[in-house]
């Protein structure tokens, strides 16, 4: 006997792509592939509707680079806001991280990144040039760095000091509640909230 095709191509290319997410392996993406198939027909199409339009209908915010449907993006359009304070984060859940928080009440950047010469990423793969940018018109205020408690995270946070200090502006960082090491977008609203209310001169 020939070969036996077990699992249908199309099920396989599925899994194949499911498994090239982060954090998936190839049991998790076959249990999620499973899933979809046991759904009806419909919602296979609607999930795959709203996959193409993320690309087609998502782009940067022009401003503070978080990724939106409008530019500038419903947090930098707000006008209740307060546009001198400029919280610098790492990816777009630690945005969202905070945002939950109800606590903070200022502007953002995301970086899209650590520094990380291991990984070829240096700070031209970072949006570090577009944060300059901002701080050059003169508006900003302050700038909150908000970066994880890991390796990357504090060396990409050493070099925005460092990089920024030469500008009149205020450098503050997110004081206690954070543990080292610890990811910031996993950390609870509360532990937020405090490191937020108690951040630190970097200066």
């Amino acid at each position: 006997m020939g070969d036996i095709q077990v699992v249908p191509p199309a099920l396989e290319r599925l899994v194949r792509s499911l498994s090239s997410l982060p954090g998936i392996g190839a049991k998790t993406a076959t249990r999620l592939a499973l899933t979809i198939l046991r759904k009806p027909a419909a919602d296979a199409r609607e999930m795959a509707a709203a996959l193409t339009e993320l690309h087609s209908s998502i782009r940067l915010c022009s401003q503070c680079m978080a990724f939106s449907e409008t530019d500038p993006c419903s947090v930098c359009g707000d006008h209740r806001r307060d546009a001198s304070l400029i919280c610098v984060v790492e990816q777009p859940a630690d945005l969202m991280a905070i945002e939950k928080t109800d606590f903070y009440r200022g502007h953002y950047h995301i970086l899209h990144g650590v520094l990380s010469p291991v990984d070829g990423i240096g700070p031209e793969e970072l949006k570090v040039k577009e944060l300059i940018g901002r701080i050059k018109t003169g508006s900003i205020a302050e700038v909150l760095i908000a970066t994880s408690s890991t390796v990357p995270g504090e060396a990409t946070a050493s070099f925005l000091i460092d990089t920024l200090c030469r500008f009149p502006v205020k450098l503050t960082r997110l004081a206690c509640g954070i543990p080292m090491g610890m990811d910031i977008k996993y950390a609870d609203q509360h532990t937020l909230a405090r490191a937020i209310e108690g951040r630190f001169n970097a200066t």
